[in-house]
């Protein structure tokens, strides 16, 4: 009987995700998704973004969160003026019907300070994923949005110095 249950979550949570091959999306508009930021409240991506630029901090995977992590202190240390969003996004069913518990952890380990801009994205999550490609999950997908919510830079290597200058170039034109 443990396994049977074994496999059938092994099945759930490996079998319902979709592989999408690395795009290079600079250039393009960022797709139209909707999300719930911790907090509760829903947004709308990019629609709701007003700024005059926004970056999104996409992660795949819970291991994502490193590389995240990274970024977030490479912005902090050079004072880059953006608003930065992170983006968990999570595709299939499986995850959907468990959204409550998943959030109910990010919660127990995100400041509360910090909740507004974290926006997890489970209905569309497969689209950002097809979007962006999903191969090395544990890479962010670093995409800076101009006001009308065109990626001006994209990257998806993990967190290097030299990708936190060239993205900090856009910001200082």
């Amino acid at each position: 009987m443990r396994l049977f249950l074994l496999s059938l979550i092994l099945l759930l949570t490996t079998g319902c995700s979709t592989q999408y091959v690395n795009q290079a999306v600079t250039g393009e508009t960022f797709p139209s998704v909707s999300g719930q930021n911790l907090e509760q409240k829903s947004v709308n991506i990019p629609a709701d973004f007003k700024g005059n630029f926004t970056l999104l901090l996409v992660g795949y995977k819970q291991n994502s969160q490193f590389d995240i992590d990274r970024w977030l202190i490479g912005l902090d240390m050079t004072a880059t003026d953006v608003d930065v969003y992170e983006i968990p996004t999570i595709q299939g069913l499986f995850p959907r019907m468990f959204s409550t518990m998943i959030d109910n952890g990010m919660r127990k380990g995100i400041p509360k300070a910090l909740w507004k801009g974290v926006i997890t994205v489970y209905e569309d999550g497969d689209s950002i994923q097809a979007f962006t490609g999903n191969e090395k999950p544990n890479n962010a997908r670093v995409l800076l949005l101009d006001k009308n919510g065109v990626i001006v830079y994209f990257y998806d290597a993990g967190f290097s110095v030299t990708a936190l200058n060239e993205l900090r170039s856009f910001l200082t034109r």
